[in-house]
């Protein structure tokens, strides 16, 4: 199987998996960080409420990252070794694995943010289901744009994710590379890829917890404003502490997703690679 399929099936079975197991800790999450707080947004009721904008977006949304990640990590390293040619492997390898991811996260939020603005309008609804918010975000269509309304929060999810991103991967990928090297050996079984995961997605997710909060902020806005004037409107009327919002969630989460995520994307991955067994392998 080539690497185009290689890194579909993987992402997509990664990405379903994560949401269907963690999704209701990502409703918290939302709730917590939504204007009013958690229980003003529904506290614990209906936390699978928006599920099926996720799960809509979740294969496609991850196949297209680790196509565009798997990518870039073969084609860009050469060009990369030669801007650091004195450069140590670490850095070359620390420089590949964050172009690499960064331009995966860029091409999977196109699926990822209209998915995230229906899923989290929905999470804070107390009556709506995903298809009931999709339709009313259609209809303000004419008043403000398809762009500004399912693309909401864009421009900060990006913000979010690059970071995010710049974080898990290349501590990821050196966690990963590390242990298979004090075990001699060239790369590590999936279990162990789900706990480099589970590290990298936790340090990365609680250093870019602000960046969450003003992304679900603006999703959330019912009306267009700068990025500038709702940081400033929040730190006025909420205080600076309110940024780190649902921290604990979103770290759990993304810690116990990531074991999850890059678990499944490397166990599959590993199947997929070797080849299933034949009836006669299997009898035998």
């Amino acid at each position: 199987m080539n690497t185009f399929f290689l890194s579909l099936l993987s992402g997509a079975a990664a990405g379903t998996s994560t949401d269907l197991v963690f999704f209701p800790i990502d409703t918290i999450k939302t709730r917590l960080q939504a204007k009013g707080g958690f229980f003003a947004n529904g506290g614990y009721k209906g936390i699978y409420r928006g599920l099926g904008s996720a799960v809509v977006a979740s294969a496609p949304g991850a196949s297209l990252f680790f196509i565009s990640y798997d990518y870039m990590k073969v084609k860009s390293r050469p060009y990369i070794s030669k801007l650091y040619p004195q450069g140590s492997e670490q850095l070359i390898d620390t420089t590949t694995h964050m172009l690499s991811s960064s331009i995966g996260e860029i091409c999977a939020c196109l699926i990822r943010v209209p998915a995230e603005v229906v899923k989290q309008r929905t999470q804070v609804h107390s009556t709506n289901s995903s298809w009931q918010t999709l339709q009313s975000i259609l209809r303000n269509d004419n008043k403000e744009g398809l762009r500004k309304n399912l693309y909401r929060g864009w421009s900060t999810t990006i913000m979010r994710e690059i970071p995010f991103t710049c974080i898990q991967f290349p501590l990821y990928e050196y966690l990963k590379k590390t242990w298979a090297k004090a075990n001699d050996q060239n790369q590590v079984e999936p279990w162990k890829g789900a706990i480099c995961g589970s590290i990298a997605g936790g340090i990365a997710a609680a250093t870019t917890t602000p960046l969450d909060f003003l992304k679900t902020r603006l999703m959330l806005n019912r009306t267009t404003a700068s990025l500038g004037s709702v940081i400033i409107r929040i730190y006025r009327e909420e205080g600076p502490a309110v940024f780190f919002s649902g921290v604990g969630p979103r770290t759990m989460w993304i810690s116990a997703g990531g074991a999850i995520f890059l678990g499944m994307y490397e166990t599959v991955h590993s199947l997929l690679s070797k080849g299933f067994p034949t009836g006669e392998e299997m009898k035998a």
